[in-house]
């Protein structure tokens, strides 16, 4: 008879021999498992499976478990079987705003028990906990066998399942970057020029040469050892997705341009083969901005681009369609406590984007997004074209129950005192308080030691406005959006029309001001993850008839 142990080690075995017979995405990795940031399918989606849609940190409803971890963190949790596996940074023993090292965890995924860890080290220390990366982002993947951290500070590290080494390499993985596994090859955006002492990216490369450029890198899961890499150069912030064209060509994505002068030139995407590295074509894009995931509907590749939405041709990289995201648009409005129809247009003249950083996702026929300026929800109809909007609270207050979580649609919701304090304190001497700072309580950015661990005050945000947002996650028919403050919205993302009735529920990983976090929610096995902060949240529970809206 087969001890609890062999029947776990024999699971492994069978799903690990299931991905080698596997030709495609991971789609039966890990029996149901998320075993990369993008997810077994390389693209966020887990449609053929059902996880939670109702839970509290706050009031411990619906946590399966949860296991406070020593230091802060920004990796979303991968999972394999009964394994889950995530990083943090090394632990500090007082207030810090730099970080270099990272821990790779590997837990129990019943229980959260710690199996092993290990430190993965580095040498060009980044800030700690930053609104848009850490050396801790980037998510783990795993085949079954391996597993292997990222460590943006300059580090990749390989284990087996017992957390004996395999390699290690000293590169430059970006913060930002999603490693997904492609036949046997590891694909991440790796960089070559380097932080300054205060782990800034400063405006100095802008005129770098090639040969210097960030670029999309693949290296064997097994060695470590380079298997290609792009020409065309990435920027640091861009999303590719693992795309299947028409003709059967496997492809990526990738786009350049953005903010802190980054070399790699001309502005704009490009298509790269993602079993050799090598440019099938190049749109040229003036002032893009390409810190977004890149999607693909039917035969057009999805962009955000200024104030509108392109379709653009898979095939030869031309323009076929677009529509203004901006202009004489549908929203759905929360307007003194009553929910209203209208139609609005922002302003296209002083923002140089339309959508929060890497908050896009395609599922569906529908392209969601968040606005950079309001505190909207919106999709495009990727058949018809058509745009819409929902106004959603920028923070929940959990309650003591359901019935009486509170909330915050505006300023007019916060402390007085608070918005005085936050107006006093600003950079700027703004009129009125940016849609950043809205919050019942800024992050107060302190690991569970009470630790301070921040380089940018930024972090205190609400996870609105300037970022780089926690890209979105479906499961089922439901989209997980979460925000760095802790809030998470749960959207119909098939609903018929974009209204209040779409909001499954809005829920917390923790107290307002406690619960940052950037990682993604992850699903396996009828269950989410969560990372914040100061923990990892495992969400557990049967389905449950409560009215959610707000």
């Amino acid at each position: 008879m087969m001890t609890p142990m062999l029947q776990r080690t024999a699971m492994r075995f069978v799903t690990a021999l299931m991905v080698v017979l596997t030709i495609g995405p991971m789609s039966s990795a890990g029996a149901d498992g998320w075993p990369q940031g993008p997810g077994p399918e390389s693209n966020f989606r887990r449609r053929d499976a059902k996880a939670p849609t109702l839970w509290s940190a706050v009031r411990n409803e619906n946590i399966r478990w949860r296991k406070t971890l020593p230091e802060t963190g920004q990796s979303s949790v991968v999972t394999w079987v009964d394994r889950i596996f995530f990083t943090t940074m090394q632990p500090v023993t007082r207030d810090a705003t730099l970080g270099q090292n990272i821990v790779g965890w590997c837990c129990d995924a019943d229980t959260g028990e710690t199996v092993w860890k290990r430190t993965v080290t580095a040498d060009h220390p980044l800030q700690l906990s930053g609104c848009f990366s850490d050396s801790s982002s980037p998510s783990p993947v795993t085949d079954g066998s391996t597993v292997v951290f990222f460590n943006a500070s300059g580090s990749i590290a390989a284990f087996d399942f017992d957390g004996n080494p395999i390699w290690q390499r000293f590169v430059m993985p970006v913060g930002r970057t999603q490693p997904t596994i492609v036949d046997g090859t590891v694909l991440f955006i790796r960089q070559t020029y380097l932080p300054d002492d205060h782990g800034h990216f400063t405006h100095d490369h802008a005129d770098a040469p090639v040969d210097q450029w960030t670029q999309v890198q693949a290296i064997d899961l097994q060695t470590g050892a380079d298997a290609w890499k792009s020409s065309c150069g990435a920027n640091m912030g861009c999303v590719p997705l693992l795309l299947d064209r028409s003709d059967g060509r496997r492809v990526l994505v990738v786009g350049r341009g953005g903010g802190h002068s980054p070399p790699e030139k001309p502005e704009g995407v490009s298509m790269i083969d993602a079993t050799d590295g090598k440019t099938l074509w190049t749109l040229e894009l003036p002032g893009f901005m390409s810190t977004m995931t890149y999607s693909q509907f039917g035969d057009d590749v999805l962009v955000f681009h200024a104030d509108k939405h392109l379709w653009v041709d898979a095939v030869t990289g031309k323009v076929k369609r677009e529509v203004s995201i901006m202009e004489n648009v549908p929203v759905r409005a929360h307007v003194d406590g009553q929910w209203v129809d209208r139609r609005e247009s922002l302003d296209t003249e002083s923002v140089s984007r339309a959508i929060i950083q890497q908050s896009n996702l395609l599922v569906g026929k529908y392209h969601y997004f968040r606005s950079y300026t309001q505190p909207w929800i919106g999709r495009v109809n990727c058949a018809s074209g058509d745009v819409e909007y929902l106004q959603l609270p920028v923070q929940s207050m959990p309650g003591v129950d359901r019935a009486r979580d509170t909330w915050l649609w505006d300023p007019s919701g916060m402390d007085p005192a608070l918005v005085q304090q936050l107006l006093a304190s600003g950079r700027k001497r703004n009129k009125q308080l940016p849609i950043t700072q809205w919050a019942f309580a800024p992050n107060d950015m302190l690991n569970s030691q009470g630790f301070r661990v921040a380089g940018d005050n930024r972090s205190e945000g609400n996870g609105w406005g300037h970022h780089a947002s926690a890209i979105p996650t479906v499961v089922g028919d439901a989209l997980y959006v979460s925000t760095m403050a802790g809030t998470v919205y749960v959207i119909d993302w098939n609903a018929e029309a974009l209204t209040e009735s779409a909001i499954k529920a809005i829920n917390d990983l923790g107290v307002p001001g406690q619960s940052w976090n950037r990682a993604s929610i992850t699903a396996s096995r009828g269950r989410l993850y969560a990372h914040t902060i100061h923990e990892i949240l495992c969400i557990d529970a049967p389905m449950k008839t409560i009215s959610p809206h707000p």
